[in-house]
């Protein structure tokens, strides 16, 4: 891991920035859920499999302490945990310094919006909220009752062609269409048993919910999704309730899911189920003025 100013040191070297910052992902499991999945994906599948081009990592360490860290896979955003404004300032200043191209952030919503404002002013982009999150963590899992007919089976390779075209509809509707072949993801889940499918009287899969590989006594739930034609029929809670069991029945300390906080639906339904609010994320795209970057 190579030093750099500003106390952060960024590196392309996985296992070196998991052996600086590991510890400190791990003490806050929920919080940096989506650190601890995508480092532990990066590690099963190489370090370009997520995006295809060289990641970056980045940890601020101060007092021989890890108090905040960074990651970004090509060609998804950049991904924080907490810092205050002027850590937010600090960091944006350095990867201008580097060169690092930043098309957007994720993080809690302070640090996304701290970060966002410091982005501005120091490379000049215009931040354009995507989206508001809301991190739930699993309390005591209430299954939805009564239950739509059929039932839940973990999702096997007979299901590629269908879980793709699946994600890739999920992954439209929410703003991230085109980032990640919907095959190789499907191929990932299915290769540690992480998708669930309902499946209707005759055998006709309806609903999916995903779980990420369990790592730092966590996983978490997503994506969930049911085809438009097929939504209100409550298999989206019944599959989400089987995969948050099967969580529970395997001892993980902390099962999360992320939602939408323009959804009420969804947000509902969860709490219904079990889950209880955490806390608050959100992302940012940032564009950039034609004249200043020509």
């Amino acid at each position: 891991m190579t030093s750099v100013a500003y106390d952060w040191q960024l590196t392309h070297d996985l296992d070196a920035f998991l052996g600086r910052a590991g510890d400190f992902l791990r003490s806050r499991p929920a919080q940096h859920t989506v650190a601890l999945t995508v480092t532990d994906a990066l590690r099963r599948r190489g370090p370009r499999g997520v995006g295809g081009a060289a990641p970056v990592f980045g940890a601020l360490e101060r007092d021989g302490a890890v108090t905040a860290a960074l990651f970004r896979t090509p060609p998804y955003r950049l991904n924080i945990t907490s810092l205050d404004e002027r850590d937010a300032d600090t960091l944006a200043a350095l990867l201008v310094h580097a060169e690092i191209e930043v098309p957007g952030v994720s993080a809690d919503t302070d640090t996304a919006a701290a970060f966002a404002e410091a982005w501005r002013r120091r490379a000049g982009a215009t931040p354009v909220l995507l989206r508001g999150e809301r991190l739930y963590r699993l309390g005591d899992l209430t299954v939805p009752e009564p239950a739509p007919p059929g039932r839940a089976r973990v999702a096997g390779v007979a299901d590629r062609e269908l879980l793709a075209r699946w994600y890739t509809e999920f992954a439209e509707a929410i703003g991230e269409g085109g980032y990640r072949d919907a095959g190789a993801w499907a191929d990932d889940r299915i290769s540690y048993g992480g998708l669930t499918v309902w499946e209707d009287p005759d055998g006709t899969p309806v609903a999916m919910a995903g779980g990420s590989a369990p790592i730092a006594g966590q996983v978490r739930v997503g994506p969930v999704y049911t085809p438009a034609h097929l939504r209100g029929r409550g298999y989206a809670g019944a599959v989400t309730a089987e995969v948050s069991r099967a969580a529970v029945a395997a001892g993980l300390q902390d099962v999360l899911l992320f939602t939408d906080l323009a959804n009420p639906t969804s947000n509902g339904l969860y709490q219904r189920i079990g889950y209880r609010p955490v806390s608050d994320f959100a992302t940012y795209d940032f564009t950039y003025d034609v004249a200043r970057t020509t």
